[in-house]
């Protein structure tokens, strides 16, 4: 074979090859990175939505890639809910079964498009290659019918949505319009939109709620996810006891506690760490962690890892010597009373988290503080309970919650009841993840964990670990 024929062949089998190698990367940060579901089960939340849009087309937007993350590109939870898919500056779009299209007037199937961004090259060489539309194996591994590249996007609205497709009412295009005045992913992604004239005479509809109502009910899938961020978690809180002494500086602790979970396959905090003593204690969300511990003392300790997306959301309080002082085991005991109350006189379909009506469990949970203590002036301590009782966690710390309607079987939530007294220099704080299952019974999910102030001392005088 001529010289320049050998040249040109190897030319050509080096690319084979780095062609290959960047779709088997692709594939393996997809199968090995996250526990991802099936691509059915994204799919069928991408069904339930669009059947949910009362006739209008869905429009959502990824962030994108921008600057160095501390941990990395996180996917929007809610595009990652409806997708799976966890890389930068994608579109979603769904356009529901039975649309008229002005070009033929004939009725649309179900169309579902993933559009992808091009190839950045240069910044590929920085994060690693990415999936592009011009793959033949894009549709499988993403698990749409169908990946387009994001530059086809207003050419498909246009055809999609020319002007009379989405009569208003009721058709609409739903998408994350955020607050007043707010910049989301979706929100800048329609100026680019309207600047390009991809819209005929459309409306836009907040998806954001629908997708809540979706998120809210975990499927067994997710409540894997959960379990496993919550073991990891769980551990963490169980070291933090082990190597808590006087002397050591919080964030020594708050080392330890991010070591652990990760440790067991969180990718990343759920949220910053809270490691709160002495004054601290009493600052609900500090975030500096850089005192030193001191004896006699209560530590808040608000730490948890984020498992494949998912997210747990622990507190535990401790005293720094192993043993509570009677105030500070008066105070404790009752705002795990409190935690009990409310999660006793839970019921599925009735109870609501927020308010002080007759089925609110926040109100169960302050009027049991009023009844069981004081401070040092003789005031009841409900004042010194100074936030919600408890919130829905998933995707997100604070995953979106409809909090005005009933707590039913798939929900998770927390029960976080706390007593911050400044004046005392004390702060208690216990926090537990709850699951309504199927049955309507609400399960503890972090029951393992140790919760009486005699189950603490008892877990601190375990081996002691010096981070």
């Amino acid at each position: 074979m001529p010289k320049t024929s050998i040249t040109l062949a190897r030319s050509v089998l080096i690319k084979r090859i780095v062609l290959a190698l960047s779709f088997l990367f692709v594939v393996s940060a997809l199968s090995f990175g996250l526990e991802r579901q099936l691509n059915s089960v994204y799919r069928a939340r991408r069904v339930a939505l669009s059947q949910m849009s009362q006739g209008g087309a869905v429009l959502l937007f990824a962030p994108t890639e921008e600057g160095e993350a501390l941990y990395g590109f996180r996917q929007d939870s809610n595009f990652y809910y409806l997708t799976g898919w966890t890389e930068p500056g994608a579109v979603l779009l769904l356009v529901p079964a039975g649309t008229k299209v002005a070009l033929d007037a004939r009725p649309t199937d179900y169309t579902e498009i993933l559009f992808l961004p091009g190839h950045n090259l240069i910044r590929e060489k920085y994060t690693g290659p990415k999936l592009g539309a011009e793959n033949p194996d894009a549709p499988k591994i993403t698990g749409f019918d169908r990946v387009a590249s994001l530059n086809d996007l207003p050419n498909e609205l246009v055809r999609l949505l020319p002007a009379g497709v989405l009569p208003a009412p009721p058709g609409a295009v739903y998408t994350d319009i955020g607050g007043e005045g707010a910049s989301t992913p979706s929100t800048r992604g329609l100026d680019w939109l309207r600047r390009a004239n991809a819209f005929g005479r459309t409306r836009f509809e907040d998806v954001v709620p629908l997708i809540t109502s979706l998120r809210m009910v975990k499927d067994d899938g997710e409540m894997a996810l959960i379990r496993k961020a919550v073991a990891a978690s769980a551990a963490s809180h169980v070291a933090a006891a082990h190597a808590m002494r006087p002397g050591i500086n919080e964030r020594n602790i708050a080392a330890l506690m991010q070591f652990e979970f990760q440790n067991r396959g969180c990718e990343r905090p759920a949220y910053a760490p809270i490691v709160g003593s002495g004054p601290n204690s009493t600052v609900l969300h500090y975030g500096a962690n850089s005192r030193q511990i001191e004896n006699g003392e209560v530590i808040v300790m608000d730490v948890a890892g984020e498992y494949s997306m998912y997210t747990a959301d622990i507190t535990r309080t401790l005293p720094a010597n192993g043993h509570f002082s009677p105030r500070q085991r008066e105070i404790y005991d009752i705002v795990l009373g409190a935690q009990r109350a409310a999660q006793q006189a839970f019921q599925s379909g009735k109870s609501v988290m927020t308010g002080m009506g007759t089925d609110s469990l926040f109100r169960v949970a302050y009027e049991y503080m009023n009844r069981h203590g004081k401070d040092q002036h003789g005031q009841p301590l409900a004042q010194y309970f100074v936030h919600g009782l408890g919130h829905g966690v998933g995707l997100d710390v604070h995953d979106p919650t409809h909090y005005n309607q009933p707590l039913k079987p798939g929900m998770v939530i927390t029960l976080e009841p706390g007593i911050y007294i400044p004046e005392e220099k004390l702060g208690v704080r216990i926090e537990d993840m709850y699951w309504v299952d199927p049955t309507g019974k609400l399960v503890k999910l972090t029951a393992d964990l140790p919760s009486t102030a005699d189950e603490v001392e008892r877990a601190m005088k375990g081996s002691k670990v010096v981070p």
